[in-house]
């Protein structure tokens, strides 16, 4: 364990951390499963924030107070499970907690398919205030691979234990895939309220002069708006609508587009700078791939 400066607590191994809260030497040194009333040392004892150099997978079914993850804070009195990726900030204040803790080091999925699809599970890039709300039947099929995790790093440690856990963990991920999609659909009342003020800031952008000062919005600058995060925001409307944050943008974009070409005098090269392109060029080819006319073509027809 190391401690820098800015005050900051790396745990580069599992064993530093059992140490740190109290619990017996992780009984493989890449993975380790804990019960959360094991841990005989308080979260504040780490200080003010800490970093793990592992995978964090945590269901917490009572916690008070709130978590600060990022620059979010959330307030986890619901409960649900967060996923937490290498090399990430995590700072805890809150009272003793019943749920799970699955760690995991990278290392643990070199030589396995996992070690690259993992990456591509967004959720470990969500915020804190994103948690993966369960109902008691998807509790029941999470805790059921916990068991099995558990009962391979207590009984089992042999030629076969690790193909095993990981084709464990690779399951509890298509799980939580799934539930996140779940989620995204029937919590309709936030949802549609998040989608209503994502288009209110996309009209503000492209009818102010904002686009014109600062360039195309992005999707971190849209996420940071709504006080989501880029990977939630993307998967969202993937669920919700069918085009990722940065494909919705664009769309938005055309239909802005669109609009000035055919109730404007505006040049190609005007309507472009003003919806924030540097070069009129990027914006007719982008335009041309999205409604198969050039910009012309569209003002053309459209007359």
């Amino acid at each position: 364990m190391n401690k820098e400066d800015n005050s900051f607590k790396i745990f580069q191994s599992l064993s530093d951390l059992h140490r740190v809260l109290g619990l017996p030497k992780p009984m493989h040194p890449m993975i380790s499963f804990t019960d959360l009333k094991d841990i005989k040392v308080l979260p504040e004892e780490l200080g003010n924030a800490y970093i793990l150099n592992f995978y964090k997978i945590s269901y917490k079914s009572d916690l008070c107070g709130q978590a600060k993850y990022g620059q979010h804070y959330y307030d986890f009195g619901e409960g649900g499970l967060v996923y937490t990726a290498p090399n990430q900030i995590f700072e805890l204040n809150h009272n003793p907690s019943n749920g799970y803790l699955l760690l995991i080091h990278p290392d643990f999925f070199l030589g396995y398919p996992l070690v690259h699809k993992i990456k591509q599970f967004g959720f470990f890039s969500y915020s804190a205030n994103e948690a993966l709300h369960i109902s008691e039947q998807e509790k029941d099929t999470i805790f059921s691979v916990f068991k099995i995790i558990d009962e391979e790093l207590r009984n089992r440690i042999d030629d076969f234990s690790q193909d095993v856990i990981i084709s464990q963990i690779e399951l509890l991920l298509n799980y939580s895939n799934r539930f996140y999609k779940r989620q995204f659909i029937t919590r309709k009342a936030v949802n549609n309220d998040l989608l209503q003020k994502l288009e209110e800031i996309l009209d503000n952008y492209f009818n102010t002069e904002q686009a014109l000062k600062n360039g195309l919005p992005t999707v971190q600058f849209i996420a940071k708006q709504l006080n989501i995060s880029p990977s939630y925001l993307s998967d969202l409307l993937r669920s919700l609508i069918g085009q990722s944050a940065q494909q919705h943008i664009h769309s938005k974009l055309i239909e802005k587009a669109k609009e000035k070409l055919s109730t404007t005098n505006l040049t190609v090269s005007e309507i472009a700078y003003e919806l924030g392109f540097e070069q009129p060029q990027s914006f007719s080819k982008l335009f041309k791939t999205k409604t198969k006319l050039s910009p012309l073509e569209f003002r053309q027809s459209f007359n």
